[in-house]
């Protein structure tokens, strides 16, 4: 049974950390093929499952140390449809991995030798697209209708909410509150945001907050971003129209970071893994508590690991 599911413990005031980047990770650093990016594939077998668990390890007494929980996050960014058949999944065998990482993620909370450290477990569901440019957009039903299959899926398992991340437009990201509200699982909704704090679709992270609540009566328990570096946030502060004061700052709790300022398209163009520094990184997350005083969930995206979430703690504990 969910443990979570019907009062999530980071609506709180208290704090929650969640795991770096596991996909760059896999890829530049342990020099694993991921075809299509999907970390899915990985629990086919014994020692992908193994490597899984080995890359959460370190964040159990990360988040100790810093008094915090630690959301455990599901490897399904790209297990809904589309992406799965590109892989080469049946859509029986899609379900089943989604179960699988589910299961994995509640396997990992019980076997954690950290019992102080509350462990919701996050169900991600990825865009449909790309995620860092807009393609071909859907319509809010539309987007409710391609989801619903993985949201219904999560609903039957273990996930205490899922969250649709990396959204590029606010069309998709309803659509998901949607099928979530209406399976009767929570919802968090992530947007990715450009250098200029814009969402790809070019709206303010402002409006699309907005419209997205106004659209599923403001069904999402809350917002992040994720993907972006603290720097292209404060842009989001600054946007004409969505003034920091603005109802839609008290609805965004979490913010995953990634370790690089550069912009998705160069990062796309990289061979190489980009990490920044961790301890500025760290800083540069907890200044955006400046702006943003209701986030109180902050981890690692691309190009991070255990460093980068290690050095959020300590700036934590450094702010008091």
């Amino acid at each position: 049974m969910p443990r979570y599911r019907d009062q999530l413990p980071q609506l709180s005031d208290d704090r929650f950390l969640t795991p770096g980047g596991l996909e760059t990770t896999l890829v530049y650093v342990d020099k694993v093929d991921l075809p299509c990016f999907a970390s899915f594939v990985l629990l086919n077998d014994d020692s992908g499952r193994a490597r899984l668990r080995d890359f959460v390890q370190p964040y159990f007494s990360i988040a100790e140390q810093a008094r915090a929980g630690l959301i455990l996050g599901t490897v399904t960014w790209r297990a809904n449809p589309e992406w799965g058949q590109r892989v080469g999944y049946s859509l029986d065998e899609l379900a089943e991995a989604n179960l699988r990482a589910v299961n994995l993620c509640a396997e990992i909370r019980e076997q954690a030798a950290h019992p102080a450290v509350r462990m919701p477990i996050s169900a991600c569901v990825g865009p449909r697209g790309d995620g860092y440019r807009v393609d071909k957009q859907m319509s809010v039903e539309e987007a409710a209708d391609y989801h619903r299959w993985q949201i219904e899926v999560f609903r039957d398992s273990e996930a205490d909410f899922v969250t649709g991340a990396t959204m590029s437009y606010a069309a998709e990201a309803a659509g998901i509150a949607l099928a979530a509200k209406a399976a009767g699982i929570p919802a968090v909704i992530s947007f990715t945001i450009e250098t200029d704090g814009r969402i790809p679709d070019g709206s303010t992270l402002g409006e699309a907050i907005s419209q997205v609540d106004e659209a599923t009566g403001a069904a999402p328990a809350y917002y992040m971003v994720n993907c972006a570096y603290p720097d292209h946030l404060r842009e989001a502060a600054e946007q004409e129209g969505t003034e920091p004061a603005g109802a839609w700052v008290e609805r965004l709790r979490g913010f995953r970071a990634n370790a690089s300022k550069r912009s998705h398209a160069e990062l796309d163009g990289s061979q190489q893994l980009e990490q920044g520094n961790p301890a500025e990184f760290g800083t540069d997350c907890l200044r955006l508590l400046d702006s943003f005083p209701t986030i109180n969930v902050f981890g690692g995206c691309c190009g991070t690991d255990h460093r980068h979430v290690e050095a959020i703690g300590q700036a934590w504990d450094a702010r008091g």
